[in-house]
């Protein structure tokens, strides 16, 4: 397919693709799923050849928060019978995030729900970061507090922070649908203020919302544009006792497809396979070992994954391998494991030359990576060859019943009695 080669020579490239390439990708049918998937997976290979990085989340501080993302089930008004705990001591969130280091985690994320941070809760996650680095030799740490302010990035940096998550979650232009308590340029804001402090970007979306094909790609050019380093792709999980509970649009071709397009956008960032997965990719999930270079392991913020175990067999069955702490994840011309900010080529900016075809806004910023939100639906247009006009007219495959059964609330780990699962 003229497509698929076209993509695979830009992704080589790092040059950006048209929308219209990228809505033609979301549009591809059943029947060149398997095609595009190996067109993907030759950009994957070249800049991560089959390496898996694994990521551990700890929430640190669970439910209750005064923002009302629809797509959270930690969000005011929430009805979802989740953990709710307040913040966790440095030790105990030492002890969850030892657990998942032992399973094979590269990064620990630690997530704190709620607006943003104060400053004396910066101090306490800097308490934490600290004895996670002298126990782990190695190890990245990725902080997930919210929205910033000015200053807070840069002790973060100083406290032994390698990253900072934020998530853009959906397009701008629908922004305001899911969430009225912050704006989309407030998140914005704190990726900058994130990567301005030398902390390694980490922003994406949520897929499964109810958004458009075009507000996947508007969402996902805008990140190439904010040159997060790692980009985390989340698939809603619709809970039962938030607003879009029944919201089920996904499918696990369409979240391949999703996937892959993210990958030709960006191609030599750390696409991260984040929350959902099991829910929406199912028995599909070694598949998108190909398109992306990067998990979570074991179990989410407030819902549970499949078995630690089951993840690492999954890695190895595939044909591939966990990546170590002592391995780069980014390629070279990003300036190394983390990034840095003193090049552009550490950040990968859509700015340089080498990235890409100067047409269009390209990668955005984000929300916390560990919240998973996202803009969804977003297979669409005709079949591969890439019109707009053909996207429109292109048939929408039947999204099968909703799996509520699979679902299933976090009981363990961080804020309980009982052992993590990794």
């Amino acid at each position: 397919m003229d497509l698929l080669n076209t993509l695979v020579d830009k992704g080589l490239r790092r040059e950006l693709p048209s929308r219209e390439e990228a809505l033609a990708v979301l549009a591809t049918s059943d029947d060149e799923l398997l095609d595009v998937v190996a067109a993907a997976g030759k950009v994957r290979r070249q800049w991560f050849g089959r390496r898996v990085k694994l990521n551990y989340l700890v929430n640190l501080k669970s439910g209750l928060c005064p923002e009302d993302c629809s797509y959270c089930s930690q969000r005011l008004g929430s009805k979802a019978e989740i953990l709710k705990y307040t913040w966790l001591k440095p030790d105990e969130a030492s002890k969850a995030a030892a657990a998942g280091v032992a399973g094979g985690a590269k990064r620990v994320c630690l997530v704190a729900s709620g607006r943003g941070p104060t400053d004396r809760d910066v101090d306490r996650v800097s308490e934490t970061i600290g004895a996670i680095k002298e126990q782990n030799e190695g190890v990245e740490v990725c902080a997930c507090l919210g929205l910033l302010s000015e200053g807070q990035a840069e002790r973060l940096r100083g406290a032994g922070a390698d990253a900072y998550n934020h998530n853009l979650n959906t397009s701008e232009g629908t922004y305001g649908d899911i969430t009225t308590t912050h704006t989309y340029a407030d998140r914005v804001d704190t990726v900058q203020k994130a990567h301005a402090a030398g902390l390694s970007a980490c922003s994406g979306l949520i897929a499964g919302m109810g958004e458009s094909d075009e507000d996947l790609i508007d969402v996902v050019y805008s990140l190439r544009e904010l040159d997060p380093d790692s980009v985390p792709v989340n698939f809603l999980i619709p809970f039962e006792g938030t607003p879009l509970a029944k919201e089920w649009n996904l499918t696990p071709q369409r979240c391949l497809r999703i996937l892959a397009m993210v990958r030709f956008v960006c191609p030599d960032v750390e696409v991260r396979i984040a929350g959902g997965r099991e829910v929406h990719l199912r028995s599909m999930q070694p598949l998108a070992l190909h398109l992306a270079n990067s998990i979570f392991l074991g179990d989410y913020l407030t819902s549970e994954g499949q078995a630690g175990k089951a993840d690492l067999d999954m890695i190895t069955d595939a044909g591939f391998e966990v990546e170590g702490t002592d391995q780069v994840t980014l390629p070279e011309h990003r300036g190394g494991p983390c990034g840095s900010s003193e090049t552009e080529a550490a950040c990968g900016s859509g700015a340089h030359a080498a990235c890409g075809s100067g047409t269009g806004s390209a990668c955005g910023s984000g929300a916390h990576a560990a919240c998973g939100s996202g803009t969804g639906s977003a297979c669409g247009s005709g079949g591969g060859c890439g019109t707009h006009e053909e996207a429109a007219e292109s048939p929408v495959a039947e999204v099968p019943e909703a799996r509520t059964d699979l679902v299933a609330v976090r009981r363990r780990g961080a804020g309980t009695d009982l052992a993590p699962n990794a």
